[in-house]
């Protein structure tokens, strides 16, 4: 599956942004989806995965209600909704695939994105 983030741009603190990632392939609803960030010197690290069975979405500590995820398998796309941003939301966020499963891992995850930058500004 290919994977095509976009969305990001630069945002004051307290703003909100929508991500989207359109997949190729007629598997899509079979892949559980998610969404990476990295920010500079850091590691990859999980932001926010949805099942591909039932839909039920799970986000990191980091992130406790202010990032919804969501997914249209009629549309092949999975977003997030970003809300209530803040400067150390800041980072290159990655769209990531994984055949059956979610992972908060990013050694597990199966396909990347090319990733799209969020700058969150103080």
């Amino acid at each position: 599956v290919q994977l095509q983030a976009c969305g990001g741009g630069l945002v004051q603190a307290g703003g909100s942004l929508r991500l989207s990632c359109a997949a190729s392939g007629r598997t899509f609803s079979s892949y559980g989806m998610g969404w990476f960030r990295q920010a500079p010197g850091k590691e990859r690290e999980f932001v926010a995965a949805i099942s591909s069975s039932n839909g039920v979405a799970y986000n990191a500590d980091s992130v406790p209600g202010r990032f919804t995820i969501s997914r249209d398998n009629a549309k092949n796309t999975v977003a997030l909704q970003m809300n209530s941003l803040k400067p150390e939301d800041t980072a290159v966020y990655y769209c990531a695939a994984r055949p059956n499963r979610i992972t908060s891992r990013p050694r597990d995850v199966s396909y990347w994105g090319q990733g799209t930058q969020v700058t969150v500004s103080s």
